[in-house]
């Protein structure tokens, strides 16, 4: 297990703040040890909370073509048939994965195929699990094209801490099942929308783990 590259600026900027922190609190408080001490145990908790939120772990996906594989750590929140309303304008399943700050924040994609459609939207900041995170929150949509035409759409989703959704693809990408798609910073959410035919392999809410656990299988 590594760190993430998102999280250098931020685990050195909470570095340099529990430095800090702890000296102004030697320098002006050097006589009430309890206090000192108190913070530096609180100040060092925060510091590993930062550290453990951009780990990376090592993960090798199975690659099976007719796998839609979890493209992040979570729990199933949702699973119902919609109308997606952007990209398909039709009927769609829906499984909905809601990570919460001490999940693994990476962001990989659910199958192999091209980057048939990109689009980052700016929004709210509702909690996740909101109904309308989906709709009016930060997010991006990104739909991925088999090989055999099938279309999978995903979408990474700010919560009410998340406020920077990363993303590593592009409009006409080759991309690999299990390839590094992005990350969201703190509590989020990830929509995924199948056809309705697929196979769905989970329940509400199952544990998921990203890049290893199967949504859903395809016909």
């Amino acid at each position: 297990m590594t760190i993430h590259k998102e999280g250098y600026t931020s685990i050195g900027l909470a570095g340099l703040l529990v430095l800090i922190t702890n000296g102004l609190a030697r320098y002006f408080f050097s006589d009430m040890a309890w206090l000192t001490t108190t913070w530096l145990v609180v100040s060092l908790i925060f510091l590993l909370i930062i550290v453990q939120f951009f780990r990376k772990p090592t993960r090798i996906a199975t690659v099976n073509p007719k796998h839609i594989i979890a493209p992040c750590d979570g729990k199933v929140v949702v699973i119902e048939e919609v109308v997606e309303t952007e990209y398909f304008k039709g009927p769609r399943r829906q499984i909905s994965i809601f990570m919460s700050p001490i999940n693994v924040h990476i962001n990989w994609n659910p199958i192999a195929g091209v980057v048939k459609y990109f689009k980052y939207h700016p929004g709210k900041y509702l909690v996740a699990w909101h109904p309308k995170s989906s709709t009016e929150n930060e997010r991006t949509t990104t739909v991925l094209q088999a090989s055999n035409g099938v279309e999978v759409l995903f979408r990474q989703i700010a919560g009410a801490l998340a406020k920077r959704i990363v993303w590593y693809v592009k409009e006409g990408q080759q991309v690999a099942q299990g390839s590094e798609m992005g990350f969201i910073k703190f509590g989020s959410r990830v929509d995924v929308f199948v056809p309705l035919d697929a196979d769905i392999k989970v329940n509400l809410n199952d544990k998921t783990t990203g890049n290893i656990t199967v949504l859903a299988e395809l016909k």
